[in-house]
């Protein structure tokens, strides 16, 4: 169910609400869900929907998942953690994540941001370029 011009226009309206310093706030999303139960506006289920990408896209933004082939030790973690604060001016935490597909190295996601530093990546790159 696509959402139509209004609705995607209120959901964007109701995630600003969300959103307090820059982090999406669960008490400020529990009131915006509320608000929505109770009002219940035209066409509910695309409005949820694209109040939830919204959402669920600002969160990411806030989180860096690094991608792994070995182990990874809680320092390097933070480590990434503190570069990409200091890269995006915001707090940014690092969950680890195995990837059985890297052969070594470290592939770290930022919202739709890619960082790779993996043998596989290099890998790739070469034969792309022979």
């Amino acid at each position: 169910m696509a959402a139509d011009k209004q609705t995607k226009l209120l959901a964007k309206q109701l995630f600003k609400l969300s959103v307090v310093n820059g982090e999406v706030s669960a008490d400020r999303v529990a009131g915006v869900l509320g608000w929505i139960e109770k009002h219940q506006p035209r066409r509910p289920l695309a409005l949820l929907q694209a109040y939830h990408r919204l959402v669920v896209a600002e969160v990411a933004k806030s989180r860096a998942v690094v991608e792994h082939a070995g182990a990874v030790t809680d320092a390097t973690l933070q480590a990434i953690a503190a570069a990409m604060s200091k890269r995006y001016s915001r707090t940014v935490t690092s969950v680890a994540q195995p990837n059985t597909a890297l052969l070594a190295g470290l592939r770290v996601r930022v919202g739709s941001d890619v960082y790779e530093s993996s043998v596989a990546g290099q890998l790739a790159s070469l034969s792309a370029s022979v």
